[in-house]
């Protein structure tokens, strides 16, 4: 249980240092936006695209899909959009080319 909250407490921070140093910076942070997905498959896209509409600036397969334990988080979505996101990509593509 302990492990558990520590893990949360962990990815709320990084989830929230992400948000709040977002509009501080001059553009879009792609260390930032990598994290942002690493705590949840498809926010770093979603902030790559500045925030906004939810429903046309967040890929939504990856956000939706992103509940699927080992799918989604934590697994193979999270690495997906991590990279993605990395990378500057914005796409909602679900696989690897």
């Amino acid at each position: 249980m302990r492990a558990s909250r520590v893990v949360r407490t962990l990815l709320i921070a990084t989830a929230l240092l992400g948000v709040l140093a977002g509009p501080a910076l001059a553009g879009r942070n792609l260390k930032a936006a990598m994290w942002l997905s690493i705590a949840r498959p498809g926010l770093g896209e979603y902030y790559l695209n500045g925030w906004g509409d939810f429903a046309n600036n967040c890929p939504q397969n990856k956000f939706w899909l992103g509940f699927i334990p080992f799918y989604g988080w934590p697994g193979y979505l999270q690495v997906k959009s991590a990279i993605d996101a990395r990378n500057g990509r914005t796409n909602d593509e679900l696989h690897f080319d």
